[in-house]
């Protein structure tokens, strides 16, 4: 289960998603104001506005997930390589210390 700030920061990503969506198609499909209701033209670019952002949100998404573990993976090489040397630069360092004390 995610934990509750995971599931914050998630239902707030979401939002900036379908507020920024909502934003665009308005701008790209809302252009008579004088009716309270949408017109047909409208409503169908708002459908068609709407269902092409969220191919990409998903196809974006779908991307990210494949390419995470990758990411992830060399970064852990990363660190690990950088430990690594920083534990031999401390190894090094450590008889000269002796030495010099002696």
């Amino acid at each position: 289960t995610m934990e509750p700030e995971q599931q914050l920061r998630n239902l707030r990503d979401f939002l900036l998603v379908y507020n920024r969506m909502t934003e665009i198609c308005f701008q790209r499909c809302s252009s008579n104001f004088n009716y309270r209701n949408l017109t047909m033209d409208e409503e169908r670019c708002a459908d068609n506005c709407a269902g092409k952002l969220i191919r990409s949100n998903h196809r974006l998404m779908g991307t990210y997930v494949q390419l995470m573990p990758r990411m992830v993976q060399r970064r852990m090489e990363e660190m690990e390589s950088k430990a690594a040397a920083a534990e031999a630069a401390a190894a090094s360092q450590t008889p000269a210390a002796f030495s010099q004390g002696a």
